[in-house]
């Protein structure tokens, strides 16, 4: 196969119309955009206008808001970290924190650091360090005889505003 010889698969490419070329092509005088007004020029988007009507999301009720603080936390449950320890992806004599999670494959980024959740059934011995954990999984942790140290995750430091003299 030479590079002169590429052709595209039949049927894949289509022809543009050609427009504005005499109301005997079939797609003159308004090049198919109907009559007049402001949709029948170009540039146009109204994005969200409902003729004169109260758009929907003017008529429908807010609440809350989006905290511009709030983290993102890899959520991982005890019976994730078990599977990864019976899986020997995780080595349960080491310190089980968001690093040692992304390296066994069990989370993908590290993001804001570990929440920890309570749900499934862990019977390995585990030191975990999270900088959130749930008290179900605090507590199914100290059953296996492991232990989790609940550390805020560190954010980095504000630069001093203040002129120095």
């Amino acid at each position: 196969m030479k590079l002169n010889e590429l052709r595209s698969q039949p049927g894949s490419t289509h022809r543009r119309k050609v427009l504005g070329r005499g109301i005997g092509s079939g797609l003159g005088k308004t090049g198919g955009r109907g009559v007049k007004g402001q949709k029948s020029r170009t540039g146009v988007a109204i994005k969200g206008f409902e003729g004169g009507q109260m758009p929907w999301f003017r008529r429908l009720p807010k609440r809350g808001f989006s905290s511009i603080n709030r983290g993102t936390f890899a959520q991982v449950n005890v019976s994730r970290l078990q599977a990864a320890v019976d899986a020997g992806r995780l080595d349960p004599s080491k310190e089980v924190n968001i690093e040692s999670l992304v390296e066994a494959g069990v989370v993908r980024r590290v993001n804001d650091g570990l929440r920890l959740l309570g749900d499934g059934e862990l019977k390995a011995k585990l030191s975990i360090v999270a900088a959130h954990a749930s008290k179900a999984a605090i507590a199914a942790v100290e059953k296996a005889g492991g232990s989790v140290t609940v550390k805020a995750a560190e954010k980095p430091a504000a630069k001093d505003t203040a002129k120095s003299e």
